[in-house]
C-alpha cells in the first residue's frame, strides 16, 4: 500500500469534506442530466418500448423532440412490405386535446392540455409497449377507455375509473402506468380506435409516424439502410436505438438546457476546486511536521509532490464513489415518484474525467504548502 493510500485511510475524517465537495460536484451534474434524459424517456416512453424494430419517419426530422411535422404519406406504409423482412407496419398516431375532469363533490376543476397517445390493444401489436399488463391491454379494448401514468392523476384530477373529457368528448380511465410520465404536458393513451371516435386520427392521405416490426430484429441495422436506400428522400428510417439516442441529444440542444447543464459544471468545478483544495493544503498543513520528517530522512522535494499528487487522486476516486452513491439514492427518489432518470454513458464519463481534473487541480494548488516543510522545523 502506497504512503499516499494509507494516509488517506488513516486520516479519513481530515479528507472527508473534499469528498462530499467532489461528490455534490458531481451530483450537481448528474442530477440534471438525468432529470432532462428521465423527461425524454418519459415523453417517448410508448415508442421505446414497443414492438417495433424500425421507425419510419419524414426524412427532414431529427428526432421526436421539436423536430416539426412528423406526418408521411399514407402510401409509404403498404410500400413497406415490399422489403421482405418487414413483418409488420403501424402508424403511431397522436394528438393535443382540452382536458376537464369530472370533479366529485369537493374536488377541483381541472382543465389543461394532454397529449394523447395512441397504442394498439391486440395482442402482440407492433405499437402496444412490451410493459403493459394484460389487464391494461384489455381495458384499453372499451370504446373510450384511458389509461393514465400514475404521476398524472393528480395532476388531471382524477382517479381510476373517473371520467373526464377530451375535446368535449367523455373518456373513461380504466387503467393506471408506471413509467410514462410527461413533465411537459400531461399524457393520455388510448386505442387507435378511441382515437378515431375523439376525431384525433390522421385523415386522408397523411399518418403519423411509422412503426416497423421485422421477421429478424437482428437484422434491424441493415433493413433500415435498405429502405433508406429505396426512399428516394420521401422519409427516413430509424432503428429504435438510434432514435433514442437522437431523442436524448435533441433535448440536450436546447439552448434554456444547455444553459443549465453548463452552468451546473462551472459551478461544480469551482465549488468542488475550493472546497478540494482548501481541505487538502489543511490535511498537509496538518501533517506538515510528517512531511519534514520524511524531508530529512533524504525524501527529495520533488518525491514529495508525487505523494500530495497521489494522494488528490485517491481523493478523487473516493469522490467518484460518493457520487455514484449519492446519484444512485436520486434515481432510487426519483423511481419512487414516478419520474424516470436516464445517465448517458457519454455525460457519465464526461463527469467522473471533470472531478478527476478538479481533484488534481486541487492538488497541484495545494503543493505551495509542502515549502513549509523544512527540517529545521522540528527542532522547534
Amino acid at each position: 500500500m502506497s504512503l499516499a493510500l494509507a494516509t488517506l485511510i488513516y486520516e479519513s475524517r481530515r479528507y472527508m469534506a473534499a469528498v462530499i465537495a467532489l461528490a455534490f460536484a458531481g451530483l450537481l451534474i448528474l442530477a440534471q442530466v438525468g432529470m432532462f434524459t428521465g423527461i425524454v424517456k418519459g415523453a417517448t416512453a410508448t415508442v421505446d418500448r414497443s414492438r417495433a424494430d424500425l421507425m419510419i419517419m419524414p426524412a427532414k426530422s431529427e428526432s421526436l423532440i421539436n423536430s416539426g411535422p412528423t406526418s408521411l404519406p399514407r402510401r409509404l406504409g403498404p410500400q413497406l412490405y415490399l422489403n421482405p423482412e418487414v413483418a409488420e407496419v403501424a402508424s403511431f398516431d397522436g394528438g393535443g386535446g382540452r382536458w376537464s375532469n369530472t370533479p366529485g363533490k369537493g374536488q377541483k376543476q381541472v382543465t389543461t392540455f394532454v397529449q394523447v397517445n395512441m397504442v394498439d390493444p391486440e395482442v402482440g401489436a407492433v405499437t402496444l409497449p412490451t410493459d403493459y399488463s394484460e389487464a391494461t391491454r384489455i381495458a384499453l379494448l372499451e370504446p373510450y377507455a384511458a389509461a393514465v401514468d400514475r404521476t398524472a392523476l393528480a395532476r388531471l384530477g382524477v382517479k381510476l375509473n373517473d371520467t373526464a373529457t377530451v375535446n368535449g368528448k367523455t373518456i373513461h380511465i380504466r387503467a393506471v402506468l408506471d413509467g410514462y410520465p410527461d413533465m411537459n404536458n400531461a399524457s393520455v393513451t388510448v386505442s387507435r380506435d378511441t382515437l378515431r371516435l375523439l376525431g384525433m386520427l390522421e385523415k386522408g392521405e397523411k399518418t403519423g409516424p411509422l412503426m416497423v416490426r421485422l421477421k429478424d430484429p437482428a437484422r434491424a441495422e441493415a433493413v433500415r439502410d435498405q429502405l433508406n436506400a429505396v426512399s428516394k428522400g420521401a422519409y427516413r428510417a430509424w432503428t429504435r436505438a438510434e432514435l433514442s439516442k437522437a431523442n436524448e441529444g435533441a433535448l440536450l440542444k436546447e439552448q434554456i438546457i444547455g444553459l443549465f447543464l453548463i452552468s451546473s459544471a462551472v459551478l461544480g468545478f469551482l465549488i468542488g476546486v475550493g472546497i478540494t483544495s482548501m481541505t487538502l493544503r489543511g490535511a498537509i498543513l496538518a501533517n506538515i511536521k510528517e512531511f519534514a520528517t520524511l524531508r530529512a530522512l533524504g525524501v527529495s522535494m520533488g518525491s514529495l509532490r508525487v505523494i500530495v499528487l497521489e494522494l488528490s487522486f485517491w481523493v478523487g476516486l473516493a469522490g467518484l464513489l460518493a457520487t455514484a452513491v449519492f446519484t444512485y439514492g436520486v434515481y432510487l427518489l426519483g423511481k419512487s415518484g414516478g419520474v424516470p432518470m436516464g445517465f448517458p454513458p457519454v455525460a457519465v464519463i464526461l463527469v467522473a474525467l471533470l472531478l478527476m481534473v478538479i481533484s488534481l487541480a486541487s492538488g497541484l494548488f495545494s503543493l505551495g504548502v509542502l515549502k513549509k516543510s523544512q527540517p529545521a522545523d522540528l527542532l522547534r
